[in-house]
This record gives structure tokens, sequence and C-alpha cells, in this order.
């Protein structure tokens, strides 16, 4: 059995790497994708892992697949399409390490994946299914989450859920929030962002949104504070985890190292979600702090991701 499987995009991540000696803006190839940066972190700390989801077959998408069997990850559920691109994403970093994107995807692969392309077998041998929200902004892969996600659930799959709001994928913030909301009653564990909270729950406060978040089913919230730490709660209450303070190279797959973090440590722990207690999800936390704060300090999400030993010196 898997520990955990993942549905969603899989993609470039084109970073920016300075300049060129003409003085034009260069960028590194790097893979990435949220779903796929969660279940390389969680290989690098020893977990089994699933990948399910589509690329285009073409020097992109097989670098993509390459890299995911290069780190370990199952991917009989991954689709390389001869019919689509492979989804690219440029990211521009600030000299604090922030990232903003700008997107090639009309349409990436990631977006045409079809129910029947699902690998039930696979979704059905899971312990954790994760997705994220981004194969809920067009069809076919709206239909194919909301087909995998039943099959997870009548599976008796932990579900798992980081929405991963990118603006500028989303016809409009309505849209998204709207989308973005639908499958949050299948959740038993939710990662949100500070910056997801009004659009998951209408309230900005992280303690309020967890709260709301909690009251529609789910077992286990966590809302990242940025370089902050995370907010935790339970049906116990809530708790700020503060963070490993570091000098942050890069940000990208902070948020996804984090989680994978999470999901090693609640894995490990071998607990239903409706029995995690506050102190538990604080020790996921924890866990997840220092996975994320080894990550930031390298480039790239995929190449970031830390192994269990470098986590366990960090914790000692």
């Amino acid at each position: 059995m898997f520990s955990v499987t993942a549905l969603g995009e899989l993609l470039i991540d084109f970073t920016d790497a300075g300049t060129s000696a003409a003085g034009q803006k260069l960028f590194e190839r790097n893979p990435g994708g949220a779903p796929a940066n969660v279940l390389v972190a969680l290989e690098r700390l020893g977990k089994s892992t699933a990948f399910i989801g589509k690329v285009g077959r073409d020097m992109h998408g097989e670098f993509l697949n390459a890299t995911l069997v290069a780190n370990d990850v199952n991917c009989d559920g991954l689709v390389l399409d001869p019919n689509c691109f492979t989804t690219l994403a440029f990211v521009a970093l600030s000299e604090e390490g922030e990232r903003t994107f700008s997107f090639a995807r009309k349409p990436g692969a990631d977006t045409q994946l079809r129910p029947e392309e699902l690998r039930r077998d696979v979704i059905e041998n899971s312990r954790v299914f994760h997705v994220g929200s981004l194969s809920l902004t067009d069809e076919p892969a709206r239909s194919a989450t909301i087909a995998a996600l039943d099959v997870a659930k009548a599976a008796g799959a932990v579900m798992s859920y980081d929405p991963n709001y990118r603006d500028s994928l989303w016809t409009s913030a309505e849209v998204a929030s709207e989308q973005m909301r639908s499958i949050v009653t299948y959740m038993d564990l939710i990662k949100i962002s500070c910056e997801e909270t009004e659009l998951l729950t209408g309230r900005s406060d992280p303690t309020e949104a967890a709260r709301i978040l909690l009251g529609q089913g789910a077992q286990v919230i966590c809302v990242t504070l940025d370089d902050e730490g995370a907010l935790v709660a339970t049906k116990d209450g809530s708790a700020t985890v503060p963070s490993f303070k570091v000098d942050a190279v890069d940000t990208t797959g902070a948020g996804d190292s984090f989680w994978g973090g999470f999901l090693c440590a609640f894995v490990d722990a071998d607990i239903r979600p409706e029995n995690v207690t506050l102190d538990d999800a604080r020790s996921f936390a924890r866990f997840g702090n220092a996975v994320a704060s080894l990550c930031v300090r390298r480039r790239g999400a995929i190449p970031a991701m830390p192994t269990l030993d470098e986590v366990e010196k960090v914790l000692s």
C-alpha cells in the first residue's frame, strides 16, 4: 500500500536564474507542481508514494516522468499524452526569495486528465489521498478529480487537501472560491495559506477560518503563516507552531515541503484523523516546519527536498 497518493499538476518551474552576459533574464528548468512536490518530499523522508496526472509526451513531460521515477514515486497513474503540451510556470524571485508566477497553460496537459484515465487500483491502494485545487480549474480534469475523490473516499483513504491558489489560473476569485470550497466536505486534513483563508471560508482570521473548516467535517486544519510558522487546529482547539528561522534562498515548494513533512509525521503516528489531538497536530507541524526550513535554503522545489537525516539534525 502507498503511504500517500496525489493527483494534480506536474509541470516545469522555469525559475529566475539571473541575467545573461547580454543583460537578458535567464530561467532554470526545474521539475515542479505542488502535488508532485509533496510526494517527493515524502519519498525523501522514507515514505512510499504514487502520482496521478497528465503531462505531454514532449521533452518536458519526459523529463518530469524521469524525475519522479528517479525519486521513486510510482508513475503507473501518470499519462503522457502526445496531443497535449506540458504546462510551464515561469517563476520570478524577489531579493527576499518570494515568487511571482506566469503560466503557459492554455490548455496545459495537467488540465486534460479524463476520468476514464484514472488508475483506480492505485487510488484504492493508498492510505492517504491528496489533491490541490488546480485540477479543478478546467474540464476534464475537474471531473477526473471528483471521480478520484469518490474512489478514495469509498476505499477508506484519509483525504488530504492543499488548495494552492494561483489567481492567474482562474477566471475570477469568485469562481476560484466556489470550486475550492466544493471539495472541502471530502477532507480529513486541510492545509491552507493565510492568503487562502478568505477564499475558503469568507474569513481572513486564521483561527476563525480553521474553526469554520472543522465545522464542515475536516479533522485537522493547518494554516501556514509564512515565516511565522503554522497554526494548527483540531477539535481540542488551536495553537501556533513557530518556524525554524533561516535565510531563505528560494521559497518555491516551501508549503509543499511543510505538508510533505506533516503527512509523513501523520503516517508515522498510525492514527485516524478523528483521533489526532492538538498535541499530535503540533508535533506533526513542527516536523513539517523543519522540512520547510531546509527546502527554502536551496533553489527549486523538487531538487530542494531534504532527507530524513537532514530533518532529524534540525530537530535534535
